[in-house]
């Protein structure tokens, strides 16, 4: 559990954008791992894919029972939290400046389709091949390449809407 326990956070906090939500939502994932261990097959892939074709399966989940919830809330209710990050190289200014284009980052993902998100952040934030979100995704790997197409397009237009450009 240790060993998968940072990618299963970080993957459910990209899609929650909310480090308390992402927790619980880890736990969820390593308890339906748990109970569905029997089920899992060598044979038919790594276990990181099929953990995170559970986490992603999971998620989806998640945003469907919460997505009336979501056409409620206020915008600074959406605004992504940081979670906390201490590092004993990094400056003070160095920290608000990473604390503060980890949010516009957040914020930008957020806005993208969930189709696009979770294309961009499997292959951009998580490291996954295509091969393996083809798996996750239950999609053909010319769909996941142009998701992740449009999902980078579309995230760099909305960066640089927030004044963001590349350095």
């Amino acid at each position: 559990m240790h060993r998968h326990a940072r990618r299963v956070f970080g993957l459910c906090y990209r899609f929650t954008g909310n480090s308390h939500e992402a927790e619980d939502l880890s736990q969820e994932v390593f308890l339906k791992i748990y109970r569905s261990l029997a089920s899992y097959r060598s044979a038919a892939g790594g276990f990181p894919t099929w953990l995170t074709s559970v986490t992603r399966n999971l998620l989806v989940d998640h945003y469907r029972r919460t997505k009336r919830d979501r056409l409620t809330d206020s915008i600074e209710d959406e605004m992504p939290r940081l979670e906390e990050k201490h590092s004993s190289t990094r400056t003070p200014f160095k920290h608000v400046a990473d604390a503060e284009l980890s949010d516009q980052v957040q914020h930008a993902l957020s806005r993208l389709s969930p189709e696009l998100r979770e294309a961009v952040i499997l292959r951009d934030l998580q490291g996954l091949e295509y091969n393996e979100i083809q798996e996750v995704l239950s999609v053909p790997e010319g769909t996941v390449k142009s998701r992740i197409n449009r999902g980078r397009i579309e995230l760099a237009r909305i960066l640089e809407q927030l004044g963001l450009r590349p350095a």
